[in-house]
């Protein structure tokens, strides 16, 4: 089982985090922020990662160091559970609807960290959600589990669907990426290392 766990303790937030990549999708989410435990639970269920997370952040701040810290560690923790990545598909991409929105989210787990997040002008917020919060959780999954993410909002206007879309997106590229593929002899490089 590619299996990771991890505690981050700073003066903004506590972190308890778990994860199975060989898992069902089933979770356990809570980090005072309801909204973010919703799209953290869907990632889950469509990753199928099995997922727990305890979460005590600064939330009367603002929401900003419990999100960013999160992905964080959902990073690390990722590109822990992946080993040396041997067997791995490596790549992933989904386009997914939901409801008016569509997006399109494509990743390599190629230990070379960069985020791409391509969206309209003015994109809406989710009710209690700040839209920004969405891409700085994608940069800190992207940096610490030094991969290549790019996403594109290709339409939409409601805020919710937007950043459902997204968690979503993410979650099917993924499954895909961190899939074992049986033909794969060794890391699906040819520098043969990722």
């Amino acid at each position: 089982m590619r299996t990771a766990s991890a505690a981050r303790d700073t003066a903004e937030t506590k972190i308890k985090l778990k994860l199975n990549l060989d898992g069902t999708g089933t979770s356990s989410i809570e980090t005072g922020i309801p909204f973010f435990d919703h799209m953290l639970t869907l990632f889950s269920k469509h990753s199928l990662i099995d997922l727990e997370v305890q979460v005590d952040g600064d939330v009367e701040v603002d929401f900003h160091h419990t999100v960013e810290d999160t992905g964080i560690v959902l990073g690390d923790c990722i590109r822990e559970a992946l080993g040396d990545k041997c067997g791995i598909t490596r790549y992933g991409h989904a386009y997914l609807p939901m409801d008016e929105t569509l997006s399109r989210v494509v990743i390599d787990l190629s230990n070379r960290p960069h985020l791409e997040f391509r969206h309209p002008e003015q994109t809406p917020d989710a009710q209690n959600f700040p839209f920004t919060l969405v891409e700085e959780f994608f940069r800190a999954v992207a940096s610490n589990l030094r991969a290549n993410v790019h996403t594109d909002i290709i339409y939409g206007r409601d805020g919710h669907h937007i950043a459902e879309s997204l968690f979503k997106g993410l979650a099917r590229a993924l499954r895909i990426a961190i899939s074992i593929d049986p033909r794969v002899d060794g890391v699906p490089s040819t520098k043969d290392v990722l």
